[in-house]
């Protein structure tokens, strides 16, 4: 990793001199507190930087990860004989029956709130020149960075909860309910004042930074999910902020699928606007593997650490069956199949299949519980030869493949044509042997999901559901294909009308609350200014 963004890294970490604090009664340790601290213009950067930081737990089985990926129909965390059931969390995810004491809901609620504060508090000090910036054109910059990201925490604040309060000073007054629809305007305002003053960078020093791209492509996505969050349709207005990161002819296709989610060599990527950095030493968190893989798979990568018992997080198998087996991207993204260590031997069971080899087998009986050796787990996100339990592989939050998919779903859903065209590119690498299975067109894209759905007992789909048609549910198909374990498939599933409707694996529809999660029972019991959100009780 090269020198400039291990110095991000290092500046993302530091939080002594602007970490944030809601206790009021806040003991203070140190005769330099944040009052009587003497910023200078060497501390610009690394305040700014810091705004960043939360996004590194986002990988996290007790946050983000799981609240956007275990709660939808691709991947499923259930319990085994080695564990994993942690009071039934990570099942409550995979049914929906979460709760406002779900430490997932708590944890992502900080998190974006965390982010949010702390955006605040920086912007604050820098206007008020509290903090120096080195110029007024580094000031300017840097204010726009800090609006945009705080946007980015305000978006994912309007899309996982719905109404919530808008905070947006440093004032400690008890803040009270702002509704979805006065988020999502202040976030989509914020984005189109800040872009004019974004690096037009890629890349490089601005790698894993809100640049006027980065910028852009959230804002794309805000207009794709108006229509969830305010009932609005913007279609042309994603079309535009995709066209405007289309021909910037800064961003292209890497040349094979897996490229993004190297260990190494990312940082010149033309295919990765948005990220978050990790390192082992500097800015760990990434850990999907360790919760995903069989400990006997150190043997094969050659791990420092053990990954966790037999793993858990793994492909619903329903999921699993949409994807034609000439996609490279079956195998880039699951691992499946017999196991051997990296010698060439063979791996075998240590639980409930102790002594047999060691095969990963795609057929889940329920969500309730495996063997050891059930369900393809992740391969997407390479790992390194001597990692510890936090890789250091970069995550992707927004590449240039999603550009051309919104703008695809925004063509098919306006009546427009070309969708077919821009899915069929971002196909073409994952069928280099058959290319003529790489093309998809504007009506195949329109056809109904080929995901079946229904309720699995004993490997067998026992209850169907809700069998309505998925409308562009091709589209939604080619979705779960690209974007596997990137963290998406909550939001896309709660678009394509998915998400609260169908029933897959042990997962039966609880209502159409669920497309929010609740404010946290914490949070409503220090505010008096709060109600639940509707439904919850």
């Amino acid at each position: 990793m090269k020198i400039y963004i291990k110095l991000f890294l290092a500046l993302c970490c530091s939080g002594a001199i602007i970490s944030c604090s809601n206790d009021m009664d806040e003991k203070v340790f140190s005769k330099i507190t944040d009052q009587t601290y003497d910023y200078t213009v060497k501390d610009f950067v690394p305040s700014v930087s810091s705004v960043y930081s939360y996004l590194r737990s986002f990988t996290d089985h007790w946050g983000y990860f799981s609240a956007q990926e275990v709660t939808a129909d691709a991947i499923v965390m259930p319990p085994n004989a080695s564990g994993w059931d942690d009071g039934g969390v990570y099942r409550r995810m995979h049914y929906q029956t979460w709760n406002s004491e779900q430490d997932h809901v708590k944890n992502i609620w900080s998190v974006f709130y965390e982010g949010a504060l702390l955006c605040n508090k920086i912007i604050d000090q820098i206007e008020t020149d509290v903090l120096p910036a080195p110029s007024d054109a580094e000031k300017t910059a840097g204010l726009a960075e800090l609006r945009a990201m705080r946007a980015y925490y305000y978006w994912q604040i309007c899309d996982n909860f719905g109404d919530a309060p808008l905070v947006t000073t440093t004032a400690m007054d008890l803040p009270a309910k702002n509704s979805r629809k006065e988020i999502y305007d202040f976030v989509v305002k914020e984005l189109q004042e800040a872009i004019p003053s974004l690096s037009e960078e890629s890349g490089s020093n601005y790698y894993g930074r809100m640049t006027k791209w980065a910028a852009k492509a959230v804002l794309a996505n805000i207009y794709l999910n108006a229509n969830v969050y305010v009932n609005e349709t913007h279609w042309d207005e994603c079309i535009q902020q995709c066209d405007d990161i289309i021909n910037s002819n800064k961003f292209a296709l890497s040349d094979n699928y897996k490229d993004p989610f190297r260990t190494a060599g990312v940082e010149n990527s033309r295919e990765v606007i948005f990220t978050i950095p990790f390192d082992e030493n500097l800015a760990g968190g990434n850990s999907i593997f360790m919760f995903s893989w069989h400990g006997e798979l150190k043997k094969k990568y050659e791990t420092e650490a053990t990954p966790w018992g037999c793993g858990s997080a793994m492909g619903v198998t329903q999921f699993i069956d949409t994807y034609n087996q000439k996609d490279s991207r079956l195998a880039d993204s699951w691992l499946m199949g017999e196991q051997l260590a990296a010698d060439g031997s063979k791996l075998y069971g240590t639980y409930d299949k102790m002594g047999d080899p060691l095969i990963y087998t795609k057929d889940l009986p329920d969500g309730n519980y495996t063997s050891e050796m059930e369900g393809y787990r992740m391969n997407k996100y390479e790992v390194a030869k001597g990692s510890q339990a936090s890789s250091g592989t970069d995550v992707p939050l927004i590449r240039y493949a999603e550009v051309l998919m919104m703008k695809a779903e925004c063509l098919l859903r306006s009546g427009k044509a070309g969708a077919g065209a821009l899915v069929t590119q971002v196909r073409q690498r994952a069928f280099k042997n058959k290319p003529e299975l790489a093309t998809v067109t504007d009506a195949q894209l329109k056809e109904n999901t080929s995901y079946q759905y229904g309720s699995v007992e004993n490997y067998k789909i026992a209850d169907r559901g809700n069998t309505d048609p998925v409308e562009f549910g091709r589209m939604y198909d080619e979705l779960g294909w690209e974007f596997a374990w990137e963290m998406h498939r909550r939001r896309d599933a709660i678009r394509f009308g998915v998400y609260t409707k169908k029933s897959w694996l042990s997962h039966k529809p609880q209502g159409e609350y669920r497309a929010v999660f609740p404010i946290p029972e914490k949070v409503l019991t220090s505010n008096p200014n709060l109600d639940q959100n509707p439904s919850y009780k």
